[in-house]
């Protein structure tokens, strides 16, 4: 248990970026799965791509994810849109 005030505020500090990293990573997989529910459904599949990458490099920007797995995460829907459009 902490005992120093700044001991404290770093605890609460680190408990509201964990909660901000976390809603960050969900967004981030909520757009991808509606990316890939749009390749599925037949929807608006660019539009998605477009949102999803954008959300995907901001995450990478914050520092939650690295940003090679955000290239490779772009990379690999880039796939599917264009597997999906021919």
């Amino acid at each position: 248990m902490a005992h120093s005030n700044s001991a404290k505020k770093r605890i609460r500090q680190n408990m509201k970026r964990r909660a901000l990293n976390r809603w960050r990573l969900r967004t981030m997989r909520t757009a991808i799965k509606d990316f890939d529910e749009s390749i599925a459904g037949n929807g608006d599949a660019a539009a998605a791509y477009r949102k999803a990458a954008a959300i995907v490099d901001r995450t990478a920007q914050k520092g939650v994810i690295h940003k090679n797995q955000a290239a490779r995460r772009k990379s690999r829907m880039n796939a599917r849109l264009k597997a999906h459009a021919s």
